[in-house]
């Protein structure tokens, strides 16, 4: 989930391309006073990204609901299943969006508006409603993100290295190196550096990729591909379901040392996952519709359903609400997961974005200098 006003399909700092057939912006004297600006049409929004999107905060909100329910084998593969996908969906899409970023004026300001401000105000939201419970000592650290504010941090980060990226030959293989070192170094917890190391190569993909690459997987045998990858994956995630594997792995918030193992098993294992959930990413991406829906209007949203979220599902944590014997059985399980969707669709309606537009989409422009206008030639 990009910024809210979307990017998400364009994110907000992203500017929209130009269709190449276009004609280039030309001055049409009218007369020897006037001169009239012909400026083309800019691209319409792509619906497939704000789908996308859309169908992965679902995703997310969804595997947040049964987090408490794991002791049934469905849901415990589920929560794998999703866990170890949803957020590289979310990374690849923003990076697309993020290739033409730099540090000029308008971009820097975006960055802080809809990354920076957000994290301060939902860090400080977060920690207070915590201690409001009784459940800690008030305490606010903007370096030590809580609960889901690590995505924005991570994304402020992520945002800022998108230059150094593109002078780099092999970035995506950089990445990925840079990803399986973190694993073998004791990280500082501060600003969520293992996940912000480790999940780095998702970003940079999404740096590197094209458009011609988001519509090869547009097509029916593609989809098809896609929806078997998608079966067997799940089918092998609730056949070791019973094994009880470590759901850290899939968090990315420790190093090889605090998961036990050695640096070779650890690299390795940080290797897998992350050749898995590419592939679960582009196969996820081949069951996106590619045309508008009923909920195309809604991805541009989905800052909102994940930062807004976490506060009906820790009230219900608090409440002791997951002691509840029906939600640990397989239909307590799926009214859980469609409460979950029911809610991330909630969340991203209009409604809602109107009365939180303060505090994910801020008017910052009384907090910057005017921006210069390039001299006319």
């Amino acid at each position: 989930m990009t910024s809210p006003s979307t990017p998400p399909t364009a994110p907000p700092d992203t500017p929209t391309p130009i269709p190449a057939d276009a004609s280039p912006t030309r001055s049409i004297a009218t007369s020897p006073e006037t001169v009239i600006e012909q400026r083309p049409a800019r691209r319409p929004r792509d619906p497939f990204f704000d789908n996308a999107k859309f169908m992965a905060i679902v995703l997310v909100v969804a595997g947040h609901s049964i987090v408490n329910l794991r002791d049934v084998r469905i849901a415990h593969a589920a929560y794998l299943f999703v866990y170890t996908f949803h957020m590289p969906v979310f990374i690849v899409i923003t990076g697309y969006f993020s290739r033409n970023f730099t540090f000029s004026g308008g971009k820097a300001r975006k960055l802080i508006t809809n990354l920076g401000v957000p994290y301060v105000v939902f860090e400080t939201a977060y920690s207070t409603y915590h201690w409001a419970v009784g459940h800690s000592k008030f305490e606010i650290s903007v370096l030590d993100p809580y609960y889901l504010t690590w995505f924005l941090m991570a994304l402020f980060l992520w945002r800022l290295s998108t230059p150094v990226w593109q002078q780099i030959r092999w970035p995506v293989g950089a990445a990925v190196i840079l990803s399986l070192l973190a694993g073998t170094t004791d990280l500082p917890k501060d600003l969520e550096m293992n996940r912000t190391f480790g999940l780095v190569p998702f970003y940079v993909l999404g740096l590197m990729l094209k458009p011609e690459h988001f519509e090869a997987l547009k097509r029916p045998k593609a989809r098809v591909v896609g929806a078997i990858t998608l079966v067997l994956a799940f089918a092998f995630t609730l056949s070791v379901a019973d094994r009880r594997m470590a759901t850290s792995w899939v968090y990315w918030k420790a190093g090889n040392a605090d998961m036990h193992v050695n640096n070779l098993v650890g690299s390795g294992m940080r290797l897998g996952l992350l050749v898995g959930a590419g592939i679960l990413v582009m196969a996820f991406l081949t069951m996106v519709p590619a045309k508008r829906t009923w909920f195309t209007s809604l991805g541009g949203a989905t800052l909102y359903a994940y930062l807004l979220h976490g506060f009906f599902t820790k009230l219900l944590e608090y409440m002791g609400w997951w002691d509840r014997p029906f939600l640990h059985t397989m239909p307590g399980v799926a009214a859980t997961a469609v409460a979950g969707a029911l809610l991330a669709t909630f969340l991203c309606t209009p409604p809602v974005r109107k009365v939180m537009h303060w505090a994910l989409e801020p008017d910052m422009s009384w907090a910057f200098v005017p921006l210069r206008r390039p001299r006319s030639v």
